[in-house]
């Protein structure tokens, strides 16, 4: 286990995961999945006060814009759930395997986002880490 949690989390976790990705895939969510957990495991930058499951769902600011659509309050799949307790056990995927950040671009991924590096694309979302030096735990 990578993060404490209860099946309350695993829930939420799992919606985060659909509303954000789910035409993306398994693997889609699964990134999605691991860039929410890299935001509980490492305090840095816009995370500092990120300590659990519940507070990376819904931080504001900065956080994910799915929990303001109403799919996101919809019951989690139990497949989602399943997919929800291998990142909280510490899958990694790449290009998500170390990032805090994604999004659609209308495009190509810019090399930077805020100031931080692509690591790369999966379908339709860009990914974006840390330097390892800012950002040691995850």
């Amino acid at each position: 286990m990578v993060v404490a949690h209860t099946e309350k989390d695993i829930e939420l976790l799992a919606r985060l995961m659909r509303a954000e990705a789910e035409g993306e895939g398994d693997l889609g969510m699964l990134m999605v999945g691991n860039v929410g957990i890299n935001r509980v495991i490492d305090d840095c930058l816009d995370f500092g006060n990120i300590r659990s499951i519940q507070d990376m769902v819904f931080q504001s600011p900065g956080g994910f814009e799915a929990t303001q659509k109403g799919y996101f309050y919809q019951r989690a799949r139990e497949h989602e759930k399943n997919l929800a307790r291998r990142v909280v056990r510490g899958e990694r995927f790449h290009p998500a395997h170390r990032s805090l950040w994604f999004f659609k671009p209308s495009g190509s991924c810019p090399a930077q986002w805020y100031g931080q590096w692509n690591s790369g694309r999966f379908k339709s979302h860009c990914f974006y880490s840390p330097l390892e030096s800012v950002c040691t735990r995850i």
